[in-house]
């Protein structure tokens, strides 16, 4: 169990950081370095996390817990996928809240 712990932060950030670029290139590769750029943006949604107390708890599920982690707020990320505008965003915001949701998992 403790190499698990080990692995969970280098795997939470790369999912943060760097699975966004692939999923920018592949998804919006006329303008990949854009979209990567929005979706690592997207991390300004843990701000929420400075409303709780305490600020970080490492056995805390973030998904479901903060107001821009909730499940109302995921749901307007889904609907901002059904518009150009709003796309890439929610894209990343989508994929910021599965990121934050495996770290449920790993804390089980």
């Amino acid at each position: 169990m403790q190499i698990l712990n080990i692995l969970q932060a280098p795997v939470h950030y790369s999912l943060h950081f760097l699975f966004p670029g692939l999923i920018a290139w592949l998804f919006f590769r006329k303008e990949w370095k854009k979209a990567w750029l929005v979706m690592i943006a997207t991390m300004l949604v843990d701000l929420d996390h400075l409303l709780a107390d305490p600020i970080f708890d490492p056995n805390r599920c973030s998904v479901g817990f903060h107001l821009l982690h909730s499940y109302p707020a995921i749901g307007i990320y889904i609907i901002g996928l059904f518009f150009a505008k709003t796309r890439i965003v929610a894209t990343g915001l989508l994929f910021h809240m599965l990121t934050d949701f495996q770290d449920c998992l790993w804390s089980r």
